[in-house]
């Protein structure tokens, strides 16, 4: 018998022993990603305690003695080296020469590690990732202190339309099964379908990552362009490539212009292009130089500054950006 059936063994015969009842079966509609995500959950749970019961596990993660049996004997097909002892003081443990340190994670380590699963439950519309975070941090002796230093929110102001579109693109990835929606695009308003493979969250914005039919080829969807979303038809994953998020990729430049900004400005440059997006002329004004993949970009931008703002060059939009002012001064004349 190898290692891992004995310790396998041992762990079934000392901690998980009684009678198999109808609900230790698998409850139907518990996939591969609960599962893993429970490994993990036990297995911080022993690196951080000395000792734990089945019954105790089975009672935090929320399943049967016998799944947590199944899931013991996983963690040993792993590698990872899993003692169990009977009687008073017994339980489960991870055997004392197993080359993890206990204390691999450090508090502001685990801090950071909430904080992105807070952030994931401010689009998910659930408390999913909090309380898989309450479950690992149960017994963790004040690992995991109350006060939160880091807030992150995902949502941005599409929250109430942004959660169920996550939702249904997580489980059309997870069950492969291609995604249709109504796009909105600068070049045209199509529908699509596609085969989901990554969201992204990039650019202060969501974003799927996948196959689109229509084009034949991979593309990024932002999800609050879409509308009509919907699942259809199973498809065979194709092997999929990491999207390429340079801004020159996703953004090409089309336009290099050159604009020159009152000294009050200053903020929303830095705000929006950083410190180093201007130089500052004698005359106190801030010349700004920068790339833009449309005309249209430039010109609502600019406009957002009223006078403050004067956009020298190309001069091709510098004669656009003329004629619409005069027609918004016809439009508004009194």
């Amino acid at each position: 018998m190898t290692a891992d059936r004995r310790c396998a063994a041992r762990v079934r015969k000392k901690a998980l022993g009684g009678k198999i009842r109808p609900d230790d079966y698998p409850k139907p509609g518990r996939g591969k990603c609960m599962k893993i995500d429970r490994l993990i959950g036990i297995l911080s749970v022993l690196l951080q305690q000395e000792k734990v019961t089945a019954p105790q596990l089975a009672t935090q993660f929320e399943v049967s003695r016998r799944t947590i049996q199944r899931d013991i004997e996983s963690l040993c097909r792993a590698g990872i080296p899993i003692a169990a002892a009977q009687g008073t003081g017994g339980g489960i443990s991870i055997m004392e020469n197993y080359r993890v340190d206990r204390t691999v994670i450090t508090a502001p380590e685990m801090q950071a590690i909430l904080a992105g699963l807070r952030s994931l439950d401010s689009v998910s519309g659930t408390r999913r990732y909090a309380q898989l975070m309450e479950k690992l941090s149960t017994g963790t002796g004040g690992l995991l202190p109350g006060n939160a230093h880091i807030l992150i929110d995902l949502s941005s102001w599409y929250k109430s339309s942004l959660a169920p579109k996550i939702e249904l693109i997580q489980k059309a990835i997870e069950k492969h099964t291609v995604i249709r929606f109504f796009y909105f695009s600068p070049k045209e308003e199509s529908m699509r379908t596609v085969e989901p493979y990554d969201l992204l969250f990039h650019w202060s914005a969501w974003y799927v990552w996948g196959w689109c039919k229509t084009r034949e080829d991979f593309r990024l969807f932002k999800l609050n362009r879409m509308t009509e979303l919907d699942c259809g038809e199973a498809f065979s994953p194709r092997p999929a490539p990491l999207p390429d998020l340079e801004p020159e990729r996703v953004f090409p430049v089309k336009y290099k212009v050159t604009v020159l900004f009152d000294a009050a400005c200053r903020w929303r440059l830095v705000e929006e292009y950083g410190p180093d997006s201007f130089t500052t002329e004698p005359d106190g004004r801030l010349r700004f130089t920068g790339g833009f993949s449309d005309a249209d970009s430039v010109l609502s931008w600019v406009l957002t500054f009223g006078d403050k703002a004067e956009l020298l060059e190309p001069n091709e939009l510098r004669r656009r950006l003329c004629d619409l002012t005069n027609t918004l001064a016809a439009r508004y004349a009194l």
